[in-house]
């Protein structure tokens, strides 16, 4: 038995001014994910990477939907890995004359979209067919609805006249007047 070919679809970012590690701790909580899914979770992900691995995402999303045919929401994150990319050095001068080094990591960050195999079987965007019209069937129109203004202002008024009765207060007791023995 073969099984169907799914299709598979990548984007990926080169050079991205964030240390690998930090984004790879974002592209574990999409991977194996569905898309709405997944941008729901980087929606609300506090990180910095989250911004940069959406944007991966949409690209993705955005290729599968116009050069493979796929619906964007039926389509789940497959594999979503960080690469270690080349590493920009600086320095900075401490004490004593001497040189600390900075290292600006920068990552490229692949996200790869597979067809979701639990979503319902449903032909492609470019198989679809269009819905045609009929020439001959009249347009449908509407029938006006019957005005019913004057029953609401009756029923209006009614509501608003038991809402400005007002209710009894309760009661207070009585001020205690001060005595002379409570006040020496």
């Amino acid at each position: 038995m073969s099984t169907p070919e799914t299709q598979e679809v990548r984007a990926e970012a080169k050079w991205v001014r964030i240390s690998p590690r930090k984004a790879r701790l974002v592209a574990e909580h999409i991977r194996g994910r569905s898309v709405p899914e997944a941008r729901t979770v980087l929606a609300f992900t506090q990180r910095a990477a989250a911004r940069e691995i959406e944007k991966v995402l949409k690209s993705a999303v955005s290729n599968a939907e116009a050069n493979h045919g796929l619906i964007g929401d039926e389509l789940l994150v497959s594999a979503a890995y960080v690469d270690e990319g080349p590493t920009i050095k600086r320095w900075r001068a401490r004490a004593r004359g001497r040189v600390a080094r900075i290292r600006k990591r920068t990552c490229h960050i692949t996200l790869k979209l597979a067809e979701n195999p639990a979503a319902v079987e449903r032909p492609r965007r470019s198989q679809r067919a269009a819905p045609k019209k009929d020439a001959a069937a009249p347009a449908k129109q509407s029938e006006p609805k019957p005005r019913a203004r004057a029953a609401k202002k009756d029923e209006g008024a009614a509501a608003t006249a038991t809402t400005t009765e007002e209710k009894p207060k309760r009661a207070r007791a009585p001020r205690r007047k001060k005595t002379e023995e409570a006040e020496s």
